[in-house]
């Protein structure tokens, strides 16, 4: 554990924004997201009522074109939020100016409102009661901004949900998407806070291997990246083997490959074509739970004999020729 928290630190200090948005490691995401429409289109219950499906019927040509829309709707649910590195809160010293020392016992604040400007840009300056005149911290200006252009559902102090107590109380419900998307809410991606309570939320999911509640959500891909960002990846490898998701397990590794090329398994590459030998090949060289996971993918192995033989005698009982039959 203290070598990873060693780890974490050095990969803070890393730009993941030009790896999270290259275009390989974006489809590997998107792939390993999985797209479940029955997750995706579920009814939430957002202080709203609810409102019952409606059915219709529809031609074949009605039918694929509302397949198409809902596709497109799904793109736009699963659309991951960014991962940025983490912003320095430094203030910028303009100017110092001696004769406005304790002219005023309070800080002053100089705001520009120009509507249409991108607040992230806006200009916003404090005038310190020695005479300093700096750029406002990112934490001043999340309270200032707000006050002439709030954002809905952003709230001008944190909400006490974040406090660490109660996130633990949430985390313990598995209600970890709820978390993730009020984070999106009330704070940028390179906020500190944010990256803190995104990273708890990863971690916990990991810990407890509850990675098919997150999964068809647009949080998925966003974790994905901080388990191989941080090289973290076996209990999601476990999980991926023991619910039989031999593909999304291979291209978890390719993804681990693209963003480590310098690993032992990416340099000594497998010269098998096999899915589950691939597989082997990176627990076996790059693992730290070599052991584990070598013995789930044998079982897997001899589970998939098993499964063919019985197929095999299925086909047999139904008089198959025995040319037909696929071992």
């Amino acid at each position: 554990m203290h070598n990873y928290h060693i780890i974490l630190e050095d990969l803070t200090e890393k730009d993941p924004a030009p790896v999270f948005f290259d275009q390989e490691v974006q489809t590997y995401l998107k792939k390993l997201t999985t797209l479940d429409y029955k997750k995706v289109f579920r009814i939430r219950k957002d202080g709203h009522e609810l409102e019952p499906p409606q059915y219709r019927f529809l031609t074949d040509e009605e039918l694929e074109k509302a397949k198409k829309v809902a596709e497109k709707r799904a793109e736009i649910y699963l659309q991951m939020p960014p991962v940025v590195k983490q912003r320095s809160d430094s203030s910028l010293l303009l100017c110092e100016d001696p004769g406005l020392q304790n002219y005023n016992a309070a800080k002053i604040v100089f705001t520009d409102i120009t509507y249409g400007i991108n607040n992230r840009k806006r200009f916003v300056v404090i005038r310190e009661p020695n005479g300093k005149l700096r750029h406002a911290t990112w934490q001043e200006r999340n309270r200032i901004i707000p006050i002439y252009f709030p954002n809905p559902g952003r709230e001008l102090q944190m909400p006490k949900m974040f406090e660490s107590e109660n996130l633990q109380s949430i985390l313990d419900r598995k209600e970890y998407e709820f978390i993730l998307d009020r984070a999106c809410v009330q704070f940028e991606p390179d906020d500190p806070k944010y990256q803190e309570i995104t990273r708890e939320v990863y971690e916990r999911v990991n810990l407890e291997r509850h990675f098919d509640v997150l999964r068809s959500t647009r949080h998925f891909g966003p974790m994905v990246f901080h388990l191989v960002w941080t090289s973290n990846i076996d209990n999601l490898l476990h999980e991926m083997i023991e619910s039989s998701r031999i593909k999304d397990a291979v291209l978890l590794i390719r993804l681990y490959h693209k963003i480590h090329p310098t690993s032992s398994s990416a340099i000594e590459q497998c010269s098998n074509s096999d899915d589950v030998e691939f597989i082997l090949h990176y627990v076996r060289l790059d693992s730290p739970k070599t052991g584990t996971l070598e013995k789930l993918l044998h079982s897997y192995k001899e589970l998939q004999q098993e499964l063919k033989i019985l197929e095999e005698g299925i086909k047999r009982a139904h008089g198959v020729p025995p040319e037909t039959i696929e071992v």
